[in-house]
């Protein structure tokens, strides 16, 4: 049996304004394993990002964790001061932003900003964290590491400035690697060699990896489990292949026929998913995919319970619970 690295019991995540609560992640269990590559993918707004950030205790401002659980390596992060936090993050939990632009300082060199990380959290001298910056640039594909060590953010375009972000989110060998879109700012050939090192450290250094991104297509070639995110709850989870080749819910259909095909075959229109995702500043009953699905029955104002096709495959649907289905409550 696979151990698991992380998990995550019952997690709910709020942020709170002049206008009342925004309940984000509404109650989300799951696992990571040990040296896996866990996608999860969503539309905009379904909790995939606020989930990332909760794992790092980085929900700030108006934002709080109300309930649930983060454990790792059987310690619960919640119960952790922000001191502890601050010597597992970058250390044995580490994160690749999702905005290049924006995740490196401006006003210091980019070899300086690593060679922090790596004195702060592995002891090295100055010149032993400067030796392995350039060795992690060179990794990354960044061209004269020797003398892009001194440059500063603004000198590197923003495909170099993601790679420089995976270099230092690297630079450490975290057990745990939470990728949000790490690819969004490169272009095919680059996205394609990241996603490539990506592979290489989960199989050289056992690292698991957490990859939070739109493409599909990324996911069915990297990523050995999914999880469907929706209105801030898990839709659907299960192996790549199931999700691809077997899914269960309608928001995950919903999804996979969107996608243009590339198999050289007849064309098709695209099916787009009708409507727009739900507001969760307001109150959701039932189920949030409800409004957009084109199996809605009565019973779906009501919030399904998840329903299993095997050990490893779930799915928050009612058209799975087999009393219902058949009797044809659909509302057309």
């Amino acid at each position: 049996m696979e151990e698991s690295l992380l998990e995550i019991k019952d997690l709910e995540v709020s942020f709170f304004n002049n206008s009342g609560e925004t309940k984000a992640i509404r109650g989300v269990s799951f696992d990571v394993k040990q040296g896996e590559i866990l996608g999860l993918v969503g539309e905009s707004g379904s909790g995939k990002s606020v989930t990332s950030l909760s794992i790092m205790k980085l929900i700030k401002g108006t934002g709080r964790i109300t309930k649930g659980k983060i454990i790792y390596r059987g310690e619960n992060l919640l119960n952790k001061s922000e001191k502890e936090m601050m010597k597992i993050r970058g250390n044995d939990i580490a994160m690749i932003f999702q905005d290049p632009m924006t995740s490196l300082n401006p006003v210091f060199t980019v070899g300086n900003q690593i060679s922090d990380v790596i004195r702060r959290h592995q002891g090295l001298s100055k010149s032993e964290a400067k030796e392995k910056t350039i060795e992690m640039l060179r990794m990354v594909g960044i061209p004269s590491p020797e003398e892009r060590y001194n440059n500063y953010p603004h000198e590197f375009s923003g495909g170099m400035r993601q790679r420089a972000i995976i270099a230092m989110a690297l630079s450490c060998e975290p057990d745990l690697l939470i990728a949000d879109e790490p690819t969004t700012a490169l272009d095919v050939t680059i996205q394609a060699q990241i996603l490539e090192l990506l592979m290489d450290l989960k199989e050289k250094l056992s690292t698991s990896i957490i990859l939070i991104t739109h493409d599909l297509g990324v996911v069915a070639n990297t990523c050995t489990r999914v999880i469907v995110m929706y209105g801030g709850l898990i839709m659907e989870e299960g192996k790549v292949e199931d999700i691809f080749y077997a899914p269960l819910h309608p928001y995950t259909k919903g999804l996979l026929q969107s996608l243009p095909k590339r198999d050289g075959g007849e064309k098709e229109r695209l099916i787009p998913i009708k409507g727009n995702p739900p507001n969760l500043a307001a109150e959701i009953k039932g189920c949030p995919f409800a409004e957009r699905c084109p199996y809605v029955m009565d019973i779906c104002g009501e919030e399904p319970k998840y329903y299993y096709e095997g050990k490893d495959h779930r799915a928050m649907c009612w058209l799975l619970d087999k009393s219902i289905s058949e009797k044809g409550e659909h509302n057309e």
